[in-house]
């Protein structure tokens, strides 16, 4: 079992960056593939990016170029560089961890507002 604790979020100004952080604890992180998710207000939550254990990572497509996902496993967590932020992007942003055989782990969400 893996727990979960999102960081980084907050208020920012349209075109401003934010670094979110999931620190992971409990379990080997480094055999667990990430990822990120969001959810905005009314929207169901949908798919940011994910790294796997081996590193590979891939987008939503429309943030493909504005936002990179990264690990660093010898601190046992996962990175989420969101930058050229919009308005549309604000939402709770969520942790996710999957283990080799299937079994999901969720964070409780970090606020990201986007606003001037």
């Amino acid at each position: 079992q893996v727990q979960l604790v999102e960081s980084g979020g907050g208020l920012v100004q349209p075109g401003g960056s934010l670094r979110l952080s999931c620190a992971a604890s409990g379990s080997i992180f480094s055999i667990y593939d990430m990822g990120w998710y969001r959810q905005a207000p009314g929207k169901q939550r949908e798919f940011v990016a994910r790294i796997t254990s081996d590193g590979i990572t891939n987008y939503a497509g429309s943030l493909k170029g504005r936002f990179t996902i990264s690990r660093d496993n010898a601190k046992n967590t996962v990175y989420l560089q969101m930058n050229s932020l919009k308005p549309e992007d604000t939402a709770v942003y969520y942790c996710n961890a999957e283990h080799p055989r299937g079994r999901e782990y969720w964070g409780q969400g970090t606020q990201v507002t986007v606003s001037s």
